[in-house]
């Protein structure tokens, strides 16, 4: 007769109270649970490893706010708790933009993770437990790490705003902000000045020095430019051997000191010469040099940011044929 295969004896049953512990305390998503009183009930094992604060320590108290910040302030699951959810869009700067289900609040943070010493980006999901009656006994939150991922995102976007050769801000950053400066200076009725920045015969340099040479050539011009810049101020590359720069609340007497300042930087860049270049005068035949194109907008609805880059670019054109290495100012502003 054959044998009979023997069953495994029934695993001892757990309460459902205390199974439902375990389980969520082998997940590995990182998961704590507070209680009515925000008090830590559960502080899972995932927990510990991102947050690197053992379960002993906040288990039982109102300090697991301490895993995340440097100074105290609620948690997703707090806010849900106390019935504060309207407060996620002030305390968390990307609320989830996926509508939350049964009550719950979704966002997302950077978090200074003080025990671990590391600044982590997190996506927070807290949701209500509610007993037989409907009344909530618990919230349940679960963390997601996603510092790698806004880091990528960081890049391509840097990648996206950014000149590959000088680092400067590209045509289209310099775009943007242009069209949201112009809004903004519209707004609050501020001046609103621009330089545009030419290499003075940057092809007889080139030509002369190679394409590397030239390369750092225009590196070193964007130092230059972006070393006379205020915080709030932009420099972009404009195109080739262009730069533009865009100064918020500035006058023109204001954006011709800073033109200035530039065109001297510039000239005293030791970076050689364009020996070799046929046909070249003045300061231009044994330094580079840049010539650089000014204008000044009081924004009003009827005119726009392209007046604004067309005057600049006539003002720069006086300058190269008035004989390089100078600024030229506007003949009228914008207005």
């Amino acid at each position: 007769m054959p044998s009979l295969h023997r069953l495994p004896a029934a695993a001892p049953a757990l309460p459902n109270g205390a199974f439902a512990s375990r389980l969520m305390e082998m997940l590995a998503v990182p998961t704590f649970v507070i209680d009515t009183g925000c008090r830590v009930m559960i502080w899972n094992k995932a927990c510990e490893r991102l947050t690197g604060m053992p379960a002993a320590e906040v288990v039982g108290t109102r300090d697991h706010w301490r895993s995340f910040y440097q100074a105290q302030r609620p948690t997703l699951a707090d806010l849900l708790m106390q019935d504060r959810g309207a407060e996620v869009s002030q305390l968390y700067p990307l609320p989830a933009i996926h509508p939350a289900e049964d009550g719950a609040l979704c966002a997302e943070s950077w978090c200074d993770m003080p025990r671990t010493g590391t600044r982590r980006y997190l996506a927070a999901d807290a949701s209500p437990v509610h007993d037989d009656g409907g009344a909530m006994v618990a919230v349940v939150q679960t963390l997601r790490d996603m510092t790698e991922e806004k880091l990528a995102q960081a890049a391509l976007e840097r990648l996206a705003t950014r000149d590959g050769l000088t680092g400067l801000a590209n045509r289209r950053c310099f775009d943007d902000t242009l069209h949201a400066e112009w809004a903004r200076a519209l707004r609050q009725k501020q001046p609103l000045s621009l330089l545009m920045v030419d290499v003075d015969n940057f092809k007889a340099y080139n030509d002369a020095n190679g394409h590397l040479g030239g390369d750092e050539c225009l590196k070193r011009i964007a130092r230059a430019v972006s070393s006379e810049m205020r915080a709030n101020d932009l420099v972009a590359r404009y195109g080739g051997e262009e730069f533009a720069v865009i100064l918020p609340n500035q006058a023109l007497k204001g954006a011709a000191i800073v033109a200035e300042r530039i065109r001297s930087r510039v000239e005293r860049l030791t970076m050689g010469s364009v020996e070799g270049g046929a046909g070249l005068t003045g300061p231009a035949a044994g330094h580079v040099t840049v010539s650089i194109g000014a204008a000044t907008a009081i924004a009003s609805p009827d005119t726009n940011a392209q007046q604004l880059v067309a005057i600049a670019d006539a003002a720069l054109y006086r300058a190269k044929h008035m004989g390089r290495n100078r600024i030229s100012l506007p003949i009228a502003e914008v207005s």
